[in-house]
């Protein structure tokens, strides 16, 4: 497999094995934001709720791009991924994976509903801090540009999935005459046919999107596993040409060969500078291979690096300076610079499809413990079917914009807090349940820092021994 020495392909598959671990304990340990509202209005049985889930988790994976993948391979540094020394990558991958499968399975066991976004995110800054430590460098090999985006994304959205839930149950009440909608479900009486169908879309909304978001994060993970240790052949897309890469390349060398730098500031010329130096880097190391497979693997990692660096270089400088090229000229730039990163942003169809199978068919087992926190002990009464539809709309709709924009979000968070929102729409504050709230509420105060230093701490303990 790959040409790896034995050694070598036990640390990929063990590897491997824990990326398909942590999706698979995201699966059931999700399952229950989906399925929670359809099982306590009657709309569906259980069991057929959960497969209907996973079948669209698996959908949502499949159709659902690569940004937010890309988004969370962005966070950690090249310097760690492609380490001289293979095994410090390694360290740091499962530094990450290890901290991230412990506290998911520990806050499902328990039954909290916990983001597995957060413990992501708090996993990756761990790791990536701790390897900064090992490296002697300072704490600007983390990504905090990407991380605050990221982070304010994961902050701001139970707000808004607790607020929004409120209004639209208020709405409901305020322009839908029918009192059955906003009363408790009588014990296995079925709703009518159209709360029923809408109950069942919202599940399947979310189940969806589910998958197109936190499916999304796997993928990233094992993308990253590949290029520490398969760098050969997954550093850069074997599947695109060499001479297209060429092109664009020199396309792009053009643009900014028209620039007219001395109208611009100091900082910005430095920019341009960089920029074409990264620029003259990649022709340098394109011009004389025909084909991808005559790139070396250094060459490659070389190629990725400036690919990705200065591709990031070249958005910030468009954003800031809209008018210094003419209009013709921008497009021309933009959809060089798209080709150029389609090299490095990029997964292989049969990680797509592994992820989408763990997430799947993890879906699909151990949701009891979740289902029964966010259908019973969120609020003090029984979920109506107007609640249920509210933070089923609101949780699709907000997943959905987030995988648009390529970031990540806790589903966990935004339909709990959506329930919470519909449960203070009927009765206000005191319809909740003061102990759940309180240890939900806990777990996403917790769930960044406790990750961070887990992460850190294996880290640690591994790069001891390399």
């Amino acid at each position: 497999m790959f040409d790896l020495e034995t050694g070598a392909l036990i640390i990929l598959l063990l590897c491997l094995a824990c990326v398909c671990a942590f999706e698979f304990i995201n699966g059931f340990h999700d399952t229950a934001n989906a399925v929670a509202t359809v099982i306590y209005t009657n709309s569906l049985q259980p069991q057929i709720a959960v497969v209907f889930s996973g079948i669209l988790n698996f959908t949502g994976v499949l159709l659902g791009g690569i940004t937010v993948a890309m988004g969370i391979a962005t966070l950690l540094p090249l310097e760690a991924v492609m380490h001289p020394n293979t095994m410090i990558s390694v360290a740091l991958i499962l530094s990450i994976l290890l901290s991230a499968i412990a506290w998911n399975f520990g806050t499902w066991y328990y039954g909290i509903p916990a983001s597995s976004s957060h413990t992501l995110i708090g996993s990756i800054l761990g790791s990536t801090i701790a390897f900064s430590i090992y490296s002697h460098k300072d704490l600007s090999l983390v990504n905090w540009d990407k991380a605050i985006e990221i982070g304010f994304s994961l902050l701001i959205s139970p707000l808004f999935g607790f607020f929004l839930a409120l209004i639209l149950v208020l709405l409901m009440r305020y322009l839908i005459p029918s009192k059955k909608l906003f009363e408790a479900p009588k014990a296995t009486q079925a709703p009518p046919t159209w709360i029923r169908v809408l109950l069942i879309a919202t599940c399947g909304g979310v189940s969806y999107y589910h998958g197109s978001n936190d499916g999304q994060k796997g993928i990233g993970l094992l993308m990253v596993i590949l290029i520490a240790l398969v760098p050969l052949h997954f550093t850069l897309d074997a599947r695109l040409d060499l001479p297209t890469l060429r092109k664009a390349n020199t396309e792009i060398i053009a643009s900014m060969e028209k620039i007219p730098t001395a109208q611009l500031a100091s900082e910005a010329r430095s920019t341009v500078d960089t920029i074409r130096y990264g620029l003259l880097q990649i022709k340098f190391l394109t011009d004389k291979p025909s084909t991808m497979k005559e790139v070396s693997k250094d060459h490659k990692v070389a190629i990725r690096k400036y690919i990705t660096y200065t591709s990031k270089r070249i958005e910030k400088f468009d954003k800031k300076n809209p008018k210094i090229w003419k209009h013709d000229d921008r497009q021309k730039l933009r959809k060089a610079n798209t080709q150029l990163v389609a090299y490095v942003a990029y997964a292989p169809d049969w990680t797509i499809l592994l992820i989408s199978i763990c997430l799947g068919i993890g879906t699909m087992v151990g949701w009891k413990r979740i289902v029964v926190t966010i259908g019973e002990k969120i609020g003090k009464e029984h979920l109506t079917y107007a609640q249920g539809a509210a933070s089923g709309i609101v949780a699709t709709s907000m997943i959905a914009a987030a995988t648009q924009f390529g970031l990540p979000v806790s589903t966990t968070h935004v339909l709990s807090s959506g329930i919470a929102g519909s449960m203070v729409a009927n009765k206000g504050m005191h319809n909740l349940q003061g102990g759940t709230i309180k240890n939900i509420a806990l777990a996403w105060v917790l769930t960044l820092p406790v990750c961070i230093a887990c992460s850190m701490a294996i880290f640690g303990l591994m790069s001891l021994f390399f």
